[in-house]
């Protein structure tokens, strides 16, 4: 049960890549303590739905929208159709992340620009859009991961673009205050996720993946939107341009 502190009822939150995995699991719990949600999804659409289903059953409104976030015509859709079902908005999730898992010497311009585009590029251009709706204020939180200051096997497109995220954050952050606007950033370890079999098998990365942490067991994606969540409530009003890290300790002992 959410405390007072983090009870969001009369928010309005959009969560990027809202329908599988971490951003599904953001959703259903800003939608839990009171938030009403709106999210965007790509190809999936019976994931889609069934998102769509899930937080309907907690009592929130919910707007499901497809939209390719290395569009930016897209992007200004998307807020167009918050604008329109909601006419505000008061919580930006940007979790909707893609990338190529390729050394440095096999990847391609387009894997590069792909890349960027939806990871970095989408998250600035989504944090303006939403900053015009929040018109009393707000809270930006963005999904980032631990590739982005150590390195990881075949990670080096998507570390590089989640470096670039995290330094978005923080100059976000202070862009952001005089709108009352907080944007901080959450950096997620490895998760039992569909997205962990994008690691190959028997690869460093897949093995890392699968280890439990010193916390004893693998971060699940319902720990990390309890982080989210609480970056979304007023307890965290003073914390401005962080990097949260939920790994249950994985990278104070990792080789």
């Amino acid at each position: 049960m959410a405390s007072e502190s983090g009870d969001l009822s009369g928010k309005v939150a959009l969560v990027t890549g809202g329908s599988r995995g971490i951003g599904r699991a953001i959703a259903l719990e800003l939608a839990e303590r009171g938030a009403d949600i709106a999210f965007n999804y790509l190809r999936n659409h019976k994931a889609a739905h069934e998102a769509e289903e899930a937080i309907s059953a907690l009592g929130a409104r919910c707007l499901r929208v497809r939209a390719h976030l290395g569009d930016s015509d897209a992007i200004d859709g998307l807020f167009k159709k918050v604008s329109a079902e909601y006419g505000r908005l008061d919580i930006l999730v940007n979790n909707a992340a893609s990338g190529v898992m390729r050394p440095a010497s096999e990847l391609e311009d387009r894997h590069w620009d792909w890349t960027l585009d939806i990871n970095a590029k989408a998250p600035w251009k989504c944090a303006i859009a939403a900053a015009e709706l929040m018109t009393d204020g707000g809270t930006i939180v963005n999904l980032s991961s631990p590739g982005s200051t150590s390195v990881l096997p075949d990670y080096f497109v998507v570390g590089v673009s989640k470096a670039a995220l995290e330094s978005l954050t923080r100059y976000l952050a202070v862009e952001l205050a005089p709108k009352n606007i907080a944007v901080n950033a959450v950096s997620a370890s490895f998760i039992q996720t569909d997205a962990v079999t994008a690691f190959p098998e028997g690869s460093i990365a897949y093995e890392m993946a699968q280890r439990p942490t010193p916390a004893g067991r693998m971060v699940v994606p319902e720990d990390v939107a309890r982080v989210v969540a609480f970056l979304c409530s007023e307890d965290a009003r003073m914390i401005r341009g962080q990097i949260l890290l939920v790994d249950g300790g994985e990278m104070l002992v990792r080789r």
